[in-house]
């Protein structure tokens, strides 16, 4: 208990020096602007603040449309307990996006305008609207958990009531800006590497944010049983973990075909920079993940869907950077550096992000509290449990349970 103890103090320590240092650097970023307190130019107009907080939050929170789809869309009702948990990460992570948004543009008092002056045919204003849109549903989503805790049953039925249409709007916003990110890289075939360039960026975007969001899953249903005592039911978990192994086959699949298609697949042998960084980015966050996955050993152990869906992440946190910042590299003429400013933004925006999901974990009914018996379950109509979470049967191994 004491070394449990000491720990959690360790972790708070260290939370709380990134966050003040995250914040010294705001106050210096905002203070004297991004030319004095960045290493972006006009060669690297995007960083580390659009190639990580950015592509990567928001591939990262696509778990939370895909579960939500599966539970009220198509009805799969036994994912339930898992549907809160990945409603909160995804609102958490597309309100840190909009932070690193507003720290990372030259104006951020006037990212309203978007609201007023449009552009349709700008893939940056359909982004635009859309983060704002799916905001506000992952805000409704994920209110009946904050109506719960202070029993407001009222507000609870009204958002009950609009349960299906919601998440079918959020589906399609979450689904059209997550292949528009990979829409905003085609203007510019002439400066990206050929490794990464690629006319079907948009549907490589859609196909690694399902993988990665699902990891996500996985990733916080172990750091909450181990810090939390929260427990997830380690076979829908593995059931997931199943899904990520189908779309890494066919992201590899369909990334190596066009790497052929393009005659671009050479260019993975050769000696550069770029070529060692693309193929620890695929070995690392596809090949490895997906031989781990094809275990049923790993699938059946919370450790090893751990470990899997860490690589998974990993990789997908590589392939967002090497696409934003490798791409646009010419080793050693034209490389970027973020500055100690972007890092510790970036940093302490991570650590926010985690120590909210703790502090919403533990304070409000994210997971599942109790096990009501069968009869009960078959008792309860889809109407009456939208967004509320399915009660694992005690019989049923979970996350942080002994195996």
């Amino acid at each position: 208990m004491k070394k449990t103890t000491s720990g959690l103090a360790v972790w708070k320590i260290l939370a709380g020096s990134f966050l003040l240092l995250g914040l010294v650097a705001a106050i210096d970023r905002y203070s004297r602007g991004l030319g004095a307190t960045t290493n972006l130019s006009d060669t690297f107009p995007w960083g580390l603040w659009i190639g990580f907080d950015i592509l990567v939050g928001v591939g990262l929170a696509a778990g939370g449309f895909i579960v939500a789809g599966t539970v009220h869309i198509l009805n799969l009702e036994r994912f339930k307990p898992i549907l809160r948990p990945s409603i909160l990460t995804a609102f958490l992570g597309y309100l840190l996006v909009i932070a690193g948004l507003m720290v990372d543009l030259g104006r951020p008092w006037a990212i309203w305008h978007a609201l007023i002056y449009w552009n349709p045919r700008s893939v940056m204003f359909e982004v635009a609207w859309c983060v704002m849109l799916y905001t506000t549903v992952l805000a409704l989503e994920f209110s009946p958990v904050v109506f719960e805790r202070f029993k407001l049953r009222r507000a609870q039925r009204i958002i009950k009531s609009i349960a299906i249409p919601l998440v079918a709007v959020g589906v399609l916003l979450s689904t059209l800006h997550q292949s528009s990110l990979g829409s905003l890289f085609l203007i510019i075939p002439g400066r990206m590497n050929p490794l990464w360039y690629s006319n079907i960026l948009p549907f490589l975007f859609i196909i690694s944010c399902v993988a990665a969001g699902l990891s996500m899953i996985i990733f916080e249903s172990y750091l909450s049983s181990r810090v939390f005592k929260k427990e997830i039911e380690l076979p829908l978990l593995s059931d997931i973990s199943r899904v990520i192994a189908v779309v890494l086959a066919l992201y590899f699949t369909v990334r190596v075909q066009d790497l052929i298609s393009r005659d671009a697949l050479q260019l993975v042998f050769q000696p550069t920079y770029q070529s060692v960084l693309f193929l620890g980015e695929m070995l690392v966050g596809v090949v490895l993940p997906f031989f781990l996955l094809l275990s049923k050993r790993m699938r059946a152990s919370k450790t090893g869907l751990f470990y899997s869906s860490l690589f998974v992440i990993l990789g997908f946190v590589a392939h967002r950077i090497n696409t934003a910042i490798t791409s646009m590299e010419q080793w050693p003429n034209k490389v970027y550096v973020p500055s100690w400013q972007e890092l510790a933004i970036t940093i302490a925006l991570v650590t926010a992000g985690f120590a909210t999901f703790g502090i919403m974990a533990r304070y409000f009914p994210v997971f599942a509290t109790e096990s009501p018996s069968n009869e009960k379950r078959k008792s309860l109509r889809f109407e009456q449990v939208v967004f509320e979470t399915s009660p694992s049967d005690s019989a049923v191994p979970a996350i942080g349970k002994p195996e």
